[in-house]
């Protein structure tokens, strides 16, 4: 019996297995291509073996904040993954927002819902942590790419963290849309 193609379509799935990954130099490559090499960034630890690409805002607007009590706030959103490479797109990301403020704000309700021209997002409640002497909250949240999505080819979002409105500005949304680009496999 002919083993040649046996072995043949064995090679072109592997083939094709390894060609539908990406790997952190083709992420790293995103990065420079967007110019977001200030706002996004990208690790290995190769002690634990794990990947971690990482988008960190700009605080929201003073207008904003002060409304709400706050010093200042912004956000870090981001994927950890084993190893160097990924073979499909994230499906959520974690994201947590630094909150700066005299006492805390959160606490009682930090909830987070996201108004979109034609939807609203319930994300859902954050994992929450408090620092009062650092002056510091934050608020961590598990957001599917699909959301994400929705939110980052938006021009007017508007987010409600607990009991307080914040306007994501146009380098938020664009931070976010790279962040897709980026981690596309």
């Amino acid at each position: 019996m002919n083993r040649l193609p046996f072995v043949a379509i064995a090679i072109l799935s592997l083939a094709f297995a390894l060609s539908a990954q990406s790997s952190n130099a083709q992420f790293q490559a995103r990065i420079q291509q967007l110019n977001a090499g200030k706002t996004i960034t990208l690790t290995y630890d190769a002690t634990s073996q794990t990947s971690k690409i990482m988008a960190v805002s700009e605080n929201f607007s003073k207008d904003d904040t002060s409304k709400a009590g706050l010093l200042a706030m912004n956000f870090a959103i981001g994927h950890i993954y084993p190893g160097d490479s990924m073979v499909k797109s994230p499906e959520s990301f974690l994201l947590t927002f630094w909150v700066m403020s005299k006492k805390p704000r959160f606490g009682a309700n930090h909830s987070m819902t996201v108004a979109l021209r034609d939807e609203m997002l319930v994300i859902g409640s954050a994992r929450y942590a408090a620092k009062p002497r650092e002056q510091m909250e934050y608020l961590n949240f598990e957001v599917s790419r699909e959301n994400l999505s929705k939110i980052a080819n938006q021009s007017d979002v508007r987010i409600q963290l607990g009991d307080e409105e914040f306007t994501l500005m146009p380098s938020q949304l664009k931070l976010l849309a790279d962040l897709l680009v980026v981690t596309e496999v």
